[in-house]
């Protein structure tokens, strides 16, 4: 899908315009004080990334873990990832990058916050919840060796709510605003977990536009303004939820990455950065990037 391969570009854009500055309250435009606890993005050196398909790369915890010559861990560069080649994650990590990241990449394709409350498109499929509490908490919590972390020098990525929207959209927008309530409550305690052992800097990208994307569209006008105004429920409880840890525990850094305005600015025009320019068509279904992609990364 042409819009999972536009996910490269706009995250680490406007996830670069954030770090490289102070934490952001809300978006782009409003920005406050860094705590102590923010090492500047010159000074980072591990990264523990949670999320769905626009973010996993297949990583393990039990597989070869992330060091300064292999800063990804497994599996071999650049994973398995939905982007028909390198994504975000592993751009910010060896390409965009300012200092030598360890990142442990949790994410798994398909992944919804709580499985419980939305269910994904397999049993399998590792949740957000999961992510965290039975890949994180056991393997990398207490800072051992092979992930000696510290609250200074760390960074808590979350990218997720895209299948949370997918999953349930179509309940309609009474169903869902009660639904994305009791997900967020779900998510603020992971929040909170986190923060509990010691994460003090946290980045949350919002769910883009996918009510745009050619699946979709295919279902119709209504179809797609449900979504529309599922994904604008979500964003909102987002920001807010961003806002009350930033005022619950003043210690921490908050970064809100705009995902959704980011990818709106280049369906609506492509030729917005130099690097989606070359794109041609952003409205239809490309069958080039079917299942496994291309033949070669392009």
């Amino acid at each position: 899908m042409v819009l999972l391969r536009l996910t490269t570009v706009f995250a680490i854009t406007s996830f670069l315009a954030s770090v490289q500055g102070a934490p952001l309250a809300q978006d782009t435009q409003k920005h406050c004080s860094a705590t102590s606890h923010w090492p500047g993005w010159n000074k980072l050196q591990y990264a523990f990334v949670f999320g769905d398909s626009y973010t996993q790369t297949g990583f393990e915890t039990n597989g070869t873990q992330p060091t300064p010559t292999n800063p990804l861990g497994n599996p071999t560069y650049p994973g398995y990832t939905s982007s028909n080649g390198p994504n975000w994650v592993d751009y910010l990590t060896v390409k965009y990058n300012k200092s030598a990241v360890l990142t442990y990449n949790l994410a798994y394709g398909g992944a919804t916050v709580n499985s419980a409350l939305v269910a994904p498109y397999k049993p399998e499929v590792s949740s957000i919840a999961n992510q965290i509490e039975n890949q994180f908490f056991p393997t990398y919590a207490g800072k051992p060796e092979i992930a000696p972390w510290s609250s200074d020098n760390t960074l808590f990525a979350l990218f997720d709510g895209i299948n949370d929207v997918g999953n349930s959209y179509f309940l309609g927008a009474p169903a869902t605003a009660n639904l994305n309530e009791r997900i967020m409550a779900v998510y603020h305690g992971l929040v909170d977990e986190l923060y509990y052992i010691g994460a003090r800097n946290f980045a949350f990208l919002n769910v883009p536009p996918v009510d745009r994307s050619p699946l979709s569209i295919s279902g119709g006008a209504a179809a797609q303004a449900l979504e529309k105004l599922d994904i604008a429920d979500w964003n909102n409880r987002l920001a807010a939820l961003a806002q009350s840890l930033k005022k619950t525990f003043t210690d921490v850094n908050v970064f809100t990455v705009d995902a959704h305005a980011l990818f709106t600015k280049v369906l609506d025009n492509p030729k917005s950065f130099p690097k989606t320019s070359v794109y041609h068509n952003t409205t239809a279904y490309c069958v080039a990037y079917e299942n496994s992609g291309t033949p070669t990364s392009n």
